[in-house]
């Protein structure tokens, strides 16, 4: 058996060795680093990929939140809602913009936002809502975009972890994540379902005015060459990891394919224990699996955690500690009844090794030394 990693990028690049490597000495042939027609490209396959009408490719899915924001004119002390259960760069950004963080609890079964809780803490200062589309599935975007309507709320959607999900609406319409709300961003680091060889972002909307802005914004808000004419800030998708990603996108569907075909092997495997919950797909969504992440019930988490690195089983918690509760993020208003939800899933969560290349002997020596544990 090969060596089991929590994502193999090394074996994903052997596959496509040639054309990535004859792509990046274009890249450097050609000394078009920045801007270049790499970059364009990559921008135009994108947004057809997606169906929206413009990608605006920047440095890395943290600037494309921050961006986002400021291409909606957020200001300060504006209330921003977002899931409490996420990475730190959703609510990093709201706070650095001097806006208002609000975060809510999320729902048990797919993580994702609580629309209860979004409800319940809109207020007259409220002007945005970020639903974060964690692990690989859409949040519940009809029942925002509804929530969104009657408040006149901006959606942006945090699509880090989910491109190349489809969201289906109740008249069976469908979108891609990321094209949902007024605008959509997403992150290419490395492990992401479509990732570059190092960082790289991208923000999507069908809003020509707002990609207007966003245009001026990741190039120091200029049009035109030393003519300022929005605040802007440094962040360019450079021509190398666009290269990367061009290449890597007509695989998107079939990496979203593999992981998809590992996690039902998995949930195959863990269904004889009553002590392992397996990922829920809403019904509304597929699941692209940038994680694959179980609940376990009456088992002690951390020790598993340690049980699996003690057989070589890479093995992740995310999330082990709540937003409300990072240092940076401490508000006086959060009551821990509110996040009941949150509270459980950073003591039961745990998330197991999810990419393109794994094989089914490395899923059964998985599943067996958890079972082993659990029984």
């Amino acid at each position: 058996m090969n060596k089991i990693q929590m994502v193999d990028l090394q074996s994903q690049y052997k596959k496509i060795q040639p054309e990535i490597d004859k792509a990046i000495l274009n890249v450097v042939g050609s000394a078009a680093f920045i801007n270049g027609p790499e970059v364009k490209q990559f921008q135009a396959d994108l947004e057809k990929y997606l169906d929206v009408k413009h990608v605006i490719p920047c440095a890395n899915g943290t600037d494309a939140l921050q961006i986002a924001m400021m291409g909606l004119g957020l200001e300060q002390g504006d209330e921003v809602i977002t899931a409490d259960f996420t990475f730190a760069a959703t609510v990093e950004v709201i706070a650095l913009l001097k806006l208002t963080p609000v975060l809510v609890d999320v729902d048990a079964d797919t993580f994702n936002m609580n629309i209860d809780a979004l409800k319940k803490a809109i207020t007259p200062k409220t002007k945005a809502i970020v639903p974060v589309h964690l692990f690989g599935q859409c949040a519940n975007m009809e029942a925002v975009l509804e929530v969104a309507k009657a408040h006149n709320l901006y959606v942006i959607e945090d699509t880090a972890q989910a491109i190349g999900a489809d969201y289906t609406f109740k008249n069976g319409t469908t979108k891609k994540a990321g094209t949902i709300g007024n605008v959509g961003t997403t992150s290419f680091f490395p492990s992401k379902n479509l990732g570059c060889y190092g960082d790289g972002g991208a923000i999507f909307t069908n809003d020509d005015d707002l990609a207007h802005i966003i245009r001026g914004i990741v190039n120091h808000g200029m049009y035109k060459r030393y003519y300022h004419d929005v605040v802007g800030v440094n962040s360019r998708l450079d021509s190398i990891q666009a290269a990367v990603l061009r290449l890597k996108l007509p695989h998107l569907d079939a990496y979203c394919d593999a992981r998809k075909n590992a996690a039902v092997y998995y949930n195959q495997g863990f269904s004889v224990s009553n002590k392992i919950t397996t990922p829920v797909t809403s019904n509304f969504t597929t699941h692209v699996f940038h994680q694959y992440t179980l609940r376990v019930n009456d088992v002690d988490r951390n020790a598993l955690h340690q049980h699996l690195l003690d057989n070589n089983i890479p093995n992740a918690i995310y999330y082990p500690v709540p937003l409300h509760s990072q240092k940076a993020y401490v508000d006086s208003r959060y009551k821990e009844e509110d996040f009941a939800v949150t509270n459980e899933l950073i003591e039961t969560v745990i998330s197991l090794p999810m990419h393109t290349e794994l094989e089914k002997e490395q899923q059964d020596f998985i599943i067996k030394s958890i079972l082993d544990f659990v029984k």
